[in-house]
């Protein structure tokens, strides 16, 4: 089994929110897939990376996490994309980890 998480801003590049609805379509999109999907939306993280330019920019994250029991990475690289798209990115990171349940 494995944790797919995906880091999700809360603003676009223009720096204007992300409506709501955007992380709607996702819960509903990945509950229709996968059965089901975790958010966290109360504390959103802090995200600060460097630009190749070396400015360092800022953002502030929301986490939403899913369990699978494959990784399609065909699929999960194509809906990558699609929400950079829609959240008005120029990359998103989508990351997967091997999980055991206790």
């Amino acid at each position: 089994m494995f944790l797919v998480q995906l880091l999700l801003p809360l603003y676009d590049n223009a720096g204007q929110r992300v409506p709501r609805e955007r992380f709607a379509q996702l819960r509903d999109e990945l509950t229709q897939k996968y059965g089901g999907v975790t958010a966290f939306f109360r504390s959103p993280g802090q995200g600060t990376w460097k630009e190749e330019s070396g400015n360092v920019d800022e953002d502030e994250i929301v986490m939403c996490e899913v369990m699978v029991e494959t990784i399609d990475r065909n699929w999960w690289a194509d809906y990558r994309r699609t929400l950079e798209q829609r959240f008005g990115q120029r990359e998103l990171i989508a990351r997967f980890s091997p999980i055991e349940r206790l």
